[in-house]
């Protein structure tokens, strides 16, 4: 049962929509679209209400920054990414990244079915109904795994350069943060990938963190603000820093008794974790320590331990 109504707008803008994302979609599906050249014409008629030829005749500077030959992101300096799948979507990224900064973007009925087109060939696998609000940003974008009916609320971080799947029914509230990679605390270019697994209708709240190879089993809630650094089990609320479940749902029936979980963390088999840069040692070694005579900071750490989920 949802909490939220219908709304509807001028008839004219809802077909002029439908129309332009249908055009774009089929673009995007010809092999013989050139991608940045798709993106550059784009954003120089919608945000500059001009042709690409003559913006770049005019201002060559704003025109030649539209074109993503022309720009880098983050991840083109990453080992860990792969050029040849990153260079496929980067076109892509770069217009959704674009247009959110613009009126359109800002506009839920046009920014939300334009990136679900987008995601359809931005994402390795993508479901039906996916709704994503702006400012989302991602690593590579190519490592998202996206089911039925997923909800990414604004200025969210997925860091999917080690894979991240959201299953179906997934909520994302706003400024929360995924990460799918770690550096080692004494060498930063010691980069291990782990693959961060949110299960069917799992929710996290606002502002919260999930590090990498944390796993949120079917269900679960991560509390507003928590730190999760391992998994929480089906029907769990974690809350804190570092998170740990302190309470479960109530239901009268729960979900595995019917179709059985797509994600428990007590049962799931893990992707191997990868190293981003061959030249470590894999798997990295134990690399801190406690204070010396710390025995109140080492029981501490004791108990800690003893209360993360186990896997």
């Amino acid at each position: 049962m949802t909490w939220l109504k219908p709304i509807s707008i001028d008839e004219h803008a809802q077909s002029s929509y439908a129309a332009y994302f249908e055009e774009l979609e089929a673009r995007l599906k010809d092999p013989a679209t050139v991608r940045p050249e798709l993106v550059r014409d784009t954003l120089a008629l919608a945000l500059h209400g001009r042709p690409y030829s003559v913006l770049l005749a005019d201002s060559p500077l704003l025109a030649l920054n539209l074109d993503s030959r022309n720009i880098t992101f983050e991840a083109e300096y990453y080992m860990a990414t792969d050029h040849e799948r990153f260079q496929r979507v980067k076109p892509l990224l770069w217009l959704w990244k674009s247009m959110d900064l613009s009126p359109m973007g800002q506009n839920p009925v046009f920014g939300i079915p334009l990136r679900r087109v987008l995601a359809g060939f931005i994402f390795n696998s993508v479901g039906r109904d996916f709704k994503c609000w702006q400012n989302v940003e991602f690593s590579v974008g190519y490592n998202m795994d996206v089911g039925n009916d997923v909800v990414v609320h604004r200025n969210v971080l997925l860091d999917d350069i080690g894979g991240i799947e959201l299953h179906d029914g997934a909520s994302v509230s706003d400024y929360v943060n995924i990460y799918s990679h770690t550096h080692s605390v004494l060498d930063g270019a010691d980069v291990t990938l782990r693959r961060t697994v949110i299960g069917r209708g799992a929710r996290l709240t606002y502002h919260s963190t999930i590090l990498a190879g944390s796993v949120v089993s079917d269900d679960a809630m991560l509390a507003t603000h928590a730190l999760l650094r391992g998994d929480i089990l089906p029907h769990g609320i974690a809350m804190g820093l570092p998170a740990r479940v302190t309470r479960m749902k109530m239901r009268d029936t729960q979900p595995d008794e019917a179709a059985g979980y797509d994600v428990n963390s007590a049962q799931l088999v893990r992707v191997p974790d990868r190293k981003a840069n061959p030249q470590f040692p894999d798997p990295t070694p134990n690399q801190t320590r406690l204070p010396d005579g710390d025995a109140a900071l080492e029981a501490r750490a004791t108990r800690m331990k003893a209360a993360l989920p186990k896997g």
